[in-house]
């Protein structure tokens, strides 16, 4: 769910092996929204198919939002 599109799932489950870190700090979500079976994960700017080809890949974490076609 750490990898959703939703931000207040985004921000939340960070921990890997144990859950207590996000139940201490309010970060702790059961469910997604959506359920598991219908949650969408990535990131929104990067989901289209030309954002896919393999050069994209390569640059997207060197390249800001104006530089998205």
């Amino acid at each position: 769910m750490h990898h959703s599109v939703i931000p207040r799932e985004t921000h939340s489950n960070f921990g890997f092996f144990l859950s207590v870190w996000d139940r201490w700090f309010g970060t702790y979500r059961a469910q997604p929204e959506l359920g598991h079976d219908r949650v969408e994960i990535g990131i929104p700017e990067f989901s289209t198919p030309n954002e896919q080809r393999l050069d994209k890949l390569l640059t997207q974490p060197f390249r800001n939002d104006s530089s998205l076609d």
